[in-house]
């Protein structure tokens, strides 16, 4: 039976997903219910679509974060050593331009419901314009994107002021004037205690634990083009290193009033922003510990400090989640993710996962080479192994780094050895930078049973 496959998405991985399959004359379309490529980077100040904020850059730089098929340089030589949101969005939708994508997206198609039949057989229900419909296909891509499905923390108490999630945020105006509260140390939160500290009448941000702040920049370069001159430097060691040298630019967090970070460098996400440091030692960012309670609209942390909030934005992370499998199927939400390669699964081999790893580094060039491999399989020119199982395990005992138990740690990647491990099974002329001539799919969209 020829493939016929479906891909769920059109953000960053699912277009490489796409591209990738038409290149090998695979018949293949993608259902996103955008109207546009692009994902969450395509921004909307709409609170229901996951978008990036108002003044969003990449956290990676341009040179770690593109796709080997169609480089930035490619798309626009003077694109920012770390491109905003805009810019991103431009990227991705030239290449879905350049490769001939867009006739195989199918744009407003929510995915409702895919039911695994057999080893060969997909049956997906989706939902465009209110019509309900049901198809088959041989294989099915999962490239939904992990950052769309917000987590909420719980604390005692209640709070009576407003009280939202950083996947609502998407500027800084509605806080003029506010007293703010961020709550969480990762990008998001580092993010939003910058831009809501240029307008708020007070802005804190509240950590439960230590968090190491990597600036954007080292000796004049992108700080992750100087950490890959070490890449072949075992990750323990690399990270200890990285440590080390952080501490000797950076200073002690207790410097600035944050409290330390107790974990290794590899144990939790490095989060890498330049404006977090200088606004509170200026005065416009106060540091907090972890909140104790809520009373009204005060909040009481653990070193029984008492202060009076209007605005509570919690950047405390998202779900991995698959609304369209039946939960007793699969369900990633929590606990590990025992996936080869961190895309095949071990008991379903027409079901691939692409881009949903957490690197410290950017997705979309690991997605790009997951999406090669799974192409070189459904042609035949690769052979998953025949001890799957074991190596699924095997991943998840023994992951590129140690991390802390959460739930956002449970698919992490080291990005340099991840890319390694996935070109080895790739044949060395695996770029491709010339516009697929895949025949046109042909499907009338109608239930086929």
């Amino acid at each position: 039976m020829k493939p016929k496959v479906a891909v769920i998405g059109a953000g960053p991985s699912g277009i490489t997903a796409l591209k990738n399959l038409l290149d090998q004359g695979i018949n293949a379309i993608a259902l996103d219910i955008n109207q546009d490529v692009g994902g969450n980077w395509i921004y909307s100040e709409d609170s229901s679509h996951s978008s990036v904020f108002e003044t969003t850059h990449i956290i990676s730089s341009k040179t770690l974060s593109q796709y080997e098929d169609f480089t930035f340089d490619e798309f626009d030589p003077e694109v920012a050593d770390y491109p905003s949101h805009d810019e991103l969005r431009r990227y991705f939708q030239a290449y879905a331009a350049k490769f001939n994508l867009y006739p195989f997206i199918r744009f407003g198609t929510l995915v409702k419901k895919c039911e695994w039949i057999d080893q060969e057989t997909w049956k997906i229900t989706t939902e465009k314009a209110g019509e309900v419909q049901e198809e088959i296909f041989t294989h099915l891509v999962v490239a939904n994107g992990h950052h769309w499905k917000p987590r909420y923390p719980s604390y005692p108490g209640t709070f009576t002021g407003e009280f939202i999630h950083s996947h609502e945020y998407k500027k800084a105006a509605p806080f003029a004037d506010k007293r703010v509260l961020v709550i969480g140390g990762g990008n998001s939160a580092c993010d939003v205690a910058v831009e809501t500290s240029r307008v708020s009448k007070k802005t804190a941000i509240s950590w439960r634990r230590g968090y190491r702040i990597v600036p954007k920049f080292l000796f004049g370069k992108p700080s992750d083009t100087v950490a890959e001159k070490s890449k072949w430097i075992p990750p323990k060691i690399r990270m200890a290193l990285n440590a080390i040298l952080l501490r000797i630019i950076v200073g002690k967090n207790e410097e600035y009033g944050l409290r330390p970070a107790t974990e290794s460098f590899q144990a939790t996400h490095p989060t890498v922003n330049d404006e977090l440091l200088h606004k509170i030692r200026h005065g416009k960012v106060k540091p907090r510990l972890d909140i104790k309670e809520f009373d009204g609209k005060n909040v009481v942390f653990e070193d029984g400090k008492v202060e009076e909030y209007d605005s509570i934005v919690a950047c405390t992370g998202y779900w991995l989640s698959h609304p369209f499998f039946d939960a007793d199927f699969i369900d990633y939400s929590e606990g590990p993710v025992p996936l080869y390669l961190k895309m095949f699964h071990p008991s379903y081999q027409n079901l691939y996962f692409i881009g949903m790893f957490q690197p410290l580094g950017c997705i979309w060039p690991g997605a790009e080479l997951q999406s090669k491999l799974m192409a070189q399989e459904l042609i035949g020119r690769w052979k998953r192994p025949k001890n799957i199982n074991e190596l699924s395990e095997k991943e998840v005992k023994n992951p590129h780094h140690k991390q802390i138990n959460t739930p956002r740690h449970t698919i992490t990647v080291d990005y340099h050895q991840f890319v390694k491990d996935l070109k080895k099974q790739l044949p060395r002329d695996y770029v491709s930078k010339s516009p697929s001539r895949a025949p046109f799919f042909h499907s009338s969209s109608k239930s086929e049973q």
